[in-house]
């Protein structure tokens, strides 16, 4: 990210949002394999993905974290912190693609184009 000059607030949450990614995928599928990509996907728009083994039908299942829970707040991060984020079928693992998009920073905000990474959904916002 360093290489592509972005700013450190959007190379810190693009971290944050592999992390979450991640995480969601080793505890919640049975993944042998994660693979995780990122990508410049306009100037002003950078796409994170992760691929997993999982099979979340109908998208991943929501969390209602209580105030004393220390976990359940992944996905909740994610969408407070992504300008789109959402899941697809992977076409690499069969399993999920979860991505997420985030504009960068110092620029002013627009929309991220519907260009993708290789084996991707176009991006939208998840419900």
């Amino acid at each position: 990210m360093s290489a592509w000059r972005l700013p450190p607030e959007t190379s810190a949450d693009a971290v944050l949002l592999v992390s979450e990614l991640v995480t969601n995928a080793v505890c919640h599928t049975l993944s042998v394999r994660i693979l995780c990509g990122i990508g410049l996907i306009a100037d002003d728009c950078l796409r994170v993905e992760v691929h997993d083994h999982g099979r979340a039908a109908g998208g991943l299942p929501r969390c209602e974290p209580g105030p004393e829970d220390e976990g359940g707040r992944g996905l909740l991060l994610v969408q407070e912190i992504a300008h789109t984020w959402g899941v697809d079928r992977s076409p690499l693992t069969g399993g999920n693609a979860v991505w997420a998009t985030l504009m960068v920073s110092d620029r002013e905000r627009g929309t991220c184009v519907d260009e993708e990474m290789p084996g991707a959904a176009a991006p939208r916002r998840a419900s």
